[in-house]
C-alpha cells in the first residue's frame, strides 16, 4: 500500500527521486499521466490493468467519457526508475501539475500523485479545513 508524503526537488532535466518507501510498490516500471485537480498520477502496472479494464466499461457515446479518456491516456508514460532512484517527467506532464522545484510524492493506497509545492499546500489547507464536514459525510459512503 502506498502512503505518506515525501518532499524532492525536480531537477531542470525532468528528473525526480522516487521515495526509497514508493519504489517496491511501484516496481521497476510503472505509469505516469495527469491527475486530477492539477497533479500527476502513479500507477503500478497491477493497479494500472485494473483502472483500464474499468475505463473500458464507460459508454462510448457519452462525450464526457470519450474527453476523460482521451485526456488520461494521451499524456501516459511508463516510467522506469535509474540507478538513483529517480524517473524522468516528461515536459508535458511537467506542464500540467506545474511542477518546478520542490515536489511533494504522496502515496493513495494504490497510486501516487505528485504535486507542486503550491498547488500541494493550497490542496492540504483546503482539505485540512473541511476535514471535519467532509468526515460527516462518509457516513453516506458506508464509513
Amino acid at each position: 500500500m502506498l502512503m505518506g508524503e515525501h518532499k524532492h526537488n525536480i531537477d531542470a532535466k525532468g528528473r525526480l527521486i522516487m521515495p526509497s518507501k514508493f519504489r517496491s510498490d511501484l516496481g521497476e516500471k510503472f505509469i505516469l499521466t495527469r491527475g486530477l485537480d492539477g497533479c500527476l498520477f502513479g500507477y503500478p502496472q497491477e493497479s494500472w490493468s485494473a483502472l483500464e479494464e474499468k475505463l473500458k466499461q464507460l459508454p462510448l457515446a457519452k462525450k464526457e467519457a470519450r474527453a476523460f479518456t482521451r485526456f488520461f491516456y494521451s499524456a501516459a508514460v511508463e516510467c522506469e526508475l535509474d540507478k538513483q532512484g529517480r524517473i524522468n517527467i516528461p515536459q508535458t506532464l511537467r506542464e500540467h501539475a506545474k511542477l518546478e522545484k520542490t515536489c511533494h510524492i504522496i502515496g493513495v493506497s494504490e497510486r501516487i500523485e505528485i504535486w507542486s509545492e503550491t498547488r500541494w499546500n493550497q490542496v492540504s489547507e483546503e482539505a485540512e479545513e473541511m476535514f471535519d464536514s467532509i468526515a460527516e459525510e462518509m457516513i453516506d459512503f458506508g464509513f
